[in-house]
C-alpha cells in the first residue's frame, strides 16, 4: 500500500471510529435505530391471549362464576393490546370496546344488535340474554378481535405509531377508563388503569428508555416514579363510587403526561404531526391549546390569517347578511351569554320563536357534527345552512349580497384576505367559520385547579368532579376534558343520544321534536340529539334542545330520575347508561357546584 493510500485508509478508519463513538455516546438515538420487536411482541401476545380467552369464555354459561373470571382476564389482555391494536384500527377498536347500544348502518340502513366487550359484560353481569344470543355476541366480538390481531401482527411498529398510540392511551385513561365508559356495569376500569400504566412502563422500558437515560437520567427516574405512585394510589383507593378522580388526574396522571411530553422532546427522535386531534406540546389534556384546531377544520379553511379571522368577526355581528337585515350570527350567539342567547328557543328573522334552543359556540370547533340534531358534518356546512334557512338569513350561498359593502371597510378587508371582493357567500362563510373556530375555552377555574396552577377548589366542587366522572356517569357521554360528545381519543365522531326530554318542565309529556329521526325515519333515532358540551353551562340557561329547564337543579333532577324513561315515557331506545342515579340532594348540589367551575374567561 502506497504512503498516500495508507493516509487515506487511516483517515477513513478515524472517521468511522469517531462516528461509531458518537453513536455509542448517544446510544443510537435515532428513530431508525429503535428496536420495537419486544413492544410489538407484547402487543401481539396480548391480542392473541384475548382470542384464546374469548374462546374459553364461550365454554361457560354467562351466569357462571367462571364466565366472570375469564371475562376479567379477557379485558386485561385487551387493555394491554389496546394502544396499538386500536390505533391501527380505530373503528374496529371502538366497536370491540364501545357502548352496548344498537348501531345503524348508513349505507344499508340496517339496525345491528350491539356487540363487543361491553355487550358481553352486560350479559354476564346483568343477565337476561338467551344462550344463543350470548354465543352470537361472543362470536361477533371474536371477529373484531381477530381483525385487530391481524393488523397488529402484519403492521410494523415505528416511532410515530409508538408516540401517537401512547398519547391516545394516556387520554383513554382519563376519559374512558376511570369514568366508567369502558366498563359501565362491572366497573373494572379503575383496576384496568393499573394495567394500562404497567403496560406504558413496559413498552417504554423496552423501546426508548435507553435514549432518555443517555440524555436525561433524572427524567427517566421521574417518569418511572410517577407511574409507580399512580399505581400505588389506585391500589389503596380503587372503589368505583369513591375513587378520587380529581386527585388522581391532578397529582398523578398530569405529572405522567408532562413527563411523557418531555420524553418525546428529550429523545428527539420524532417530530409531531398535525394530522391528529392533539397538540403534542401541551403538557396535559387540560391546557388552552391541548387540542389541534386544524384537525377539526375542513382542509380548505385551515390556518386562517389574522385578517381572515378579523373579517369573520365583523361579519358575525352584521345583520345585513340576512335578507331583511333583521338577524346576525350574534342574534342567537351573544358573547355576553357565552355565545348562546338566554332564550328558551331562538327568535327567527320575523320575530317568531324557533323550534330549538341556541347552543354555545365556545369550543364548537371541537365537534364532528353540528346543529342539535347533528345534521351538518362541518362548521362551514352548518353556517351554509343558516344562510339558506328561510327562518334565518334566507339568502343564497352562491349569490353575494353587496349591501354589506355600504360599510366601505369591507372592500379593503375582502381584498386583503381573498384578493378580491367575492361574488358569492362561500368566502363570507369561510371567514365566519374562522372566527368561530377561535372561540375556545379551557381556562376555567376547573382547568386552572386540575392543572395545579390554583388550589382553591372546595370539597363540594372536588366531590362534584368525582361524581361527574364516576357514580353519576355524566362523563360517559360528556367526555373529559372537553365535556362534549365527540368521542376520545380519535375524535372522529360526535355522539347522539336519546334521553327523553319532556315538552314542559312539569315532566308530564314527551317532547314532540324527533331530532335526528328526520334523516332516515328509523325508530332508533326518535328524539335523538347531539351531546353538547357542558362547559360554560352556568351561562347558557335555559337547558336541553327545547330550553325546557330553567335551572341546573331541574336538569339534574331529570337525570336523577332516569331521564324520560324514568318519568314514565315510552322510550324503547333511550341511551342513558343508567335507570335511576339515586343521588342524594347533597350529591346533586356538589355536581352543580362543579359544573359552575367550568365557566371560561372567554
Amino acid at each position: 500500500m502506497s504512503k498516500s493510500n495508507r493516509f487515506k485508509y487511516l483517515a477513513i478508519c478515524i472517521s468511522v471510529f469517531v462516528v461509531s463513538c458518537k453513536d455509542k455516546n448517544n446510544n443510537g438515538a435515532t428513530a431508525a435505530n429503535v428496536n420495537f420487536d419486544i413492544v410489538q411482541g407484547f402487543y401481539s401476545k396480548s391480542i392473541n391471549e384475548s382470542l384464546v380467552l374469548i374462546d374459553s369464555l364461550a365454554m361457560y354459561p354467562s351466569e357462571s362464576g367462571e364466565a366472570k373470571d375469564i371475562f376479567k382476564r379477557l379485558r386485561i389482555a385487551f387493555k394491554k393490546a389496546e394502544p396499538y391494536a386500536s390505533y391501527l384500527s380505530p373503528e374496529v377498536g371502538h366497536k370491540a370496546n364501545g357502548p352496548a347500544l344498537p348501531s345503524f348502518t348508513d349505507d344499508t340502513q340496517r339496525v345491528l344488535a350491539p356487540i363487543g366487550l361491553q355487550q358481553i359484560e352486560q350479559t354476564i353481569y346483568e343477565g337476561g340474554g338467551s344462550k344463543e344470543v350470548y354465543q352470537e355476541e361472543i362470536k361477533l366480538t371474536k371477529g373484531l378481535l381477530y381483525v385487530l390481531q391481524r393488523n397488529v401482527e402484519q403492521r410494523e411498529m415505528n416511532i410515530q405509531r409508538f408516540f401517537i398510540s401512547t398519547h391516545q392511551q394516556l387520554l383513554r385513561i382519563i376519559s374512558l377508563g376511570i369514568s366508567g365508559f369502558d366498563t359501565p356495569v362491572s366497573h373494572l376500569g379503575i383496576h384496568e388503569t393499573i394495567i394500562s400504566l404497567e403496560s406504558l412502563r413496559f413498552v417504554y422500558e423496552n423501546s426508548i428508555q435507553y435514549i432518555v437515560i443517555s440524555k436525561d437520567k433524572k427524567l427517566n427516574e421521574k417518569l418511572l416514579d410517577n407511574i409507580s405512585k399512580a399505581i400505588a394510589f389506585i391500589k389503596i383507593n380503587n372503589d368505583f363510587d369513591t375513587f378520587d378522580r380529581y386527585t388522581f388526574i391532578r397529582n398523578y396522571m398530569n405529572p405522567i403526561t408532562k413527563n411523557w411530553v418531555e420524553v418525546r422532546k428529550v429523545s428527539d427522535i420524532w417530530k409531531p404531526v398535525a394530522s391528529t386531534p392533539f397538540n403534542f406540546e401541551a403538557p396535559t389534556f387540560f391546557e388552552e391549546d391541548s387540542f389541534n384546531t386544524d384537525y377539526f377544520t375542513p382542509p380548505a379553511n385551515r390556518k386562517p390569517s389574522n385578517k381572515q379571522i378579523a373579517l369573520g368577526k365583523k361579519l358575525f355581528f352584521d345583520k345585513k347578511l340576512s335578507l331583511n337585515n333583521s338577524v346576525s350570527c350574534a342574534s342567537c350567539h351573544n358573547p355576553d351569554k357565552a355565545y348562546a342567547d338566554g332564550l328558551r328557543t331562538s327568535i327567527d328573522n320575523r320575530g317568531n320563536k324557533t323550534l330549538r334552543n341556541a347552543p354555545t359556540l365556545i369550543n364548537a370547533v371541537f365537534q364532528k357534527s353540528f346543529f342539535l340534531d347533528g345534521r351538518s358534518q362541518t362548521l362551514t356546512e352548518q353556517i351554509s345552512e343558516v344562510f339558506m334557512n328561510k327562518d334565518e338569513f334566507n339568502t343564497e350561498i352562491h349569490q353575494f349580497s353587496d349591501k354589506i359593502l355600504t360599510d366601505t371597510t369591507y372592500t379593503k378587508m375582502f381584498i386583503d384576505v381573498f384578493g378580491h371582493v367575492p361574488s358569492k357567500n362561500t368566502e363570507v362563510i369561510k371567514a365566519i367559520s374562522s372566527y368561530i373556530s377561535t372561540l375556545k375555552g379551557m381556562n376555567s377555574r376547573f382547568d386552572k385547579n386540575i392543572r395545579g396552577e390554583e388550589d382553591n377548589f372546595t370539597a363540594s366542587e372536588k366531590n362534584g368532579v368525582n361524581l361527574f366522572m364516576g357514580k353519576a356517569l355524566c362523563a360517559t357521554c360528556h367526555f373529559m376534558p372537553l365535556t362534549n360528545g365527540t368521542v376520545p381519543p380519535f375524535y372522529s365522531e360526535s355522539e347522539r343520544e336519546v334521553i327523553g326530554v319532556p315538552k314542559t318542565n312539569k315532566n308530564e309529556e314527551l317532547d314532540t321534536d324527533l331530532g335526528f329521526y328526520w334523516m332516515y325515519n328509523n325508530a332508533l333515532h326518535k328524539g335523538m340529539f347531539k351531546t353538547p358540551t357542558i362547559r360554560n353551562i352556568e351561562k347558557t340557561a335555559p337547558y336541553m334542545h327545547n330550553g325546557v329547564y330553567n335551572t341546573l337543579e331541574e336538569v339534574m333532577d331529570f337525570y336523577n330520575k332516569g331521564g324520560g324513561a324514568g318519568l314514565g315515557f315510552d322510550l324503547p331506545h333511550q341511551t342513558l347508561p343508567f335507570d335511576e342515579l339515586n343521588l342524594s340532594k347533597e350529591e346533586l348540589g356538589d355536581l352543580i357546584a362543579f359544573m359552575k367551575t367550568l365557566t371560561d374567561n372567554y
